[in-house]
């Protein structure tokens, strides 16, 4: 294994971080794919190998899960009691329907999802590397899989030449960011066992990314399959963010200190790389292309999750999280103030549109577009369990721009509309809404338009996921929102 661990990253190009890094999402999700319904027993290789048909996979079983240390003394989290229920106080539609989600993961699932075991039978040929990276205690695992990718550089890296599987198995590679969302669903879904596969996933990347000396807590934001081929271990803050996140939330909800002991380990290293220390806002990453060391600093609100700094606060009081908190609220106002109303997919320190340096969005970073459409689902979800008046105020700007856009329809085609923050530059036009698109505008609702989240939340509840090689993005978020829309973000202190 050693010398297949020296060996690896020979063959990933030493520029990638600076020329591909954290283009998670942009390569599906301009798209607007219809959302035909797909019936996963139509195709056997869809459905998920039972894990209980493996006597050697038991996910309930703490011993496959072995406690993670945290490397500093931290004082003991926020006491809560866990069997207290949480009572929402921020209405959802009354045309809610708490089914939906689930109908939403157990479609999206089979599609999506790989189990290690899956894996090992599709990828046949590069299986028997598994265990070099995947040792005993970070099984049982299980991956999201990232969008197809036919042309490019990651056509290249994200498939496995020599699988006889084709389409969308095919697509060898996961994205951090997929890794994140994937815990928060399979934890909102109540599914334990992909999420203990999902942050096996996570684990083990980050352990064979660590030295003797230099610990790895981030995980990497693009990865092969279960394999040591080397893509690119340069990390996404949002994907740390959701990471961590969602084992706070299994920590409170099962009280295993394990889960807070990696989240806390997780926290740490964000605090240590991916926050400004001078002005305190989240940075897009732990390499120099993102922190000022190569040029001007440029922001992704779309990474900004105030649920997680408020999680982080309550579990880590050693870093000055309700300051990060602060700062990027304080920014986002400024943001939104200075524009149309909508945010632009990355801004500068002054809060003007501005063009990262990966790449990602030379022609599109002035709109409201494939990383904004993030956004009311994290401020939304915010204004749910907190009720902060500044998440408020973010979606009541946003709504009050799309019901002057959409006359208060819902249904309207200007949901389509890519919006440009900066009046002087044109929107950008698309021919239908998808899902995860009208699911955004409709959350916008959530803030003191209820007759809009009355019209909108059926709307949503009619989409199902697309289930293609181009939907990753699109449907995963689908999930998200729709799990928020109708009440399956439950609380759990």
């Amino acid at each position: 294994m050693q010398i297949k661990k020296l060996l690896a990253p020979m063959f990933a190009p030493l520029v990638l971080s600076a020329a591909f890094g954290l283009m998670a999402c942009g390569d599906d999700s301009s798209a607007a794919p219809a959302n035909p319904v797909v019936d996963p027993s139509t195709d056997p290789s869809l459905i998920p190998t039972d894990p209980s048909t493996n006597p050697s996979v038991n996910p309930t079983d703490p011993s496959t899960n072995p406690t993670v240390t945290p490397t500093d003394p931290t004082t003991p989290p926020v006491v809560v009691d866990p069997t207290a229920p949480w009572t929402p106080t921020v209405a959802l539609a009354s045309t809610a329907n708490t089914a939906y989600p689930a109908t939403v993961y157990q479609a999206w699932k089979p599609f999506h999802f790989v189990t290690f075991e899956e894996e090992s039978v599709y990828y046949a040929d590069i299986a028997q590397d598994y265990a070099d990276i995947f040792l005993p205690e970070f099984l049982p695992a299980g991956r999201v899989i990232w969008s197809s990718q036919t042309t490019g550089y990651y056509a290249k890296q994200c498939q496995d030449k020599n699988s006889t599987v084709s389409g969308m198995k095919a697509r060898g590679c996961t994205v951090s960011e997929g890794t994140g969302y994937g815990m928060l669903l399979t934890y909102f879904n109540g599914d334990e066992d992909a999420f203990i596969r999902l942050w096996n996933y996570s684990r083990a990347y980050r352990s064979y990314n660590s030295t003797s000396t230099v610990p790895s807590y981030l995980t990497p934001w693009i990865t092969f399959s279960f394999h040591y081929n080397e893509i690119d271990n340069s990390s996404a803050t949002d994907a740390d963010l959701d990471i961590a996140t969602s084992l706070v939330l299994m920590y409170y909800k099962t009280l295993n200190q394990a889960y807070l002991a990696d989240a806390l380990n997780i926290i740490g290293a964000i605090w240590d790389h991916e926050v400004n220390k001078t002005s305190l806002l989240l940075l897009s990453g732990d390499t120099p292309m993102w922190d000022g060391s190569t040029g001007p600093i440029v922001y992704n609100l779309s990474y900004f999750s105030p649920v997680a700094l408020r999680l982080f606060a309550m579990v880590d009081p050693n870093h000055n999280w309700a300051g990060v908190l602060d700062a990027m609220y304080n920014y986002m106002a400024t943001v939104q103030a200075a524009g149309t109303g909508v945010f632009p997919d990355w801004s500068d320190a002054a809060g003007a549109a501005a063009k990262p340096a990966n790449g990602s969005a030379d022609n599109t970073y002035w709109t409201f577009n494939k990383e904004s459409v993030r956004i009311p689902w994290r401020i939304a979800w915010d204004y749910y369990w907190f009720q902060d008046p500044r998440a408020l105020s973010v979606l009541t700007t946003l709504n009050t721009f799309i019901v002057g856009k959409s006359g208060g329809d819902p249904s309207s085609a200007a949901l389509a509309i890519n919006y440009s923050w900066d009046p002087a530059k044109k929107d950008a036009n698309t021919s239908t809404v998808p899902a995860h698109w009208l699911s955004a505008w409709c959350a916008t609702g959530l803030g003191n338009n209820p007759a809009w989240l009355e019209s909108c939340t059926p709307l949503v509840n009619a989409k199902v996921p697309s289930n293609s090689g181009s939907s990753y993005f699109t449907d995963i978020l689908l999930g998200m929102y729709s799990a928020l829309l109708n009440g399956a973000f439950v609380r759990p202190f």
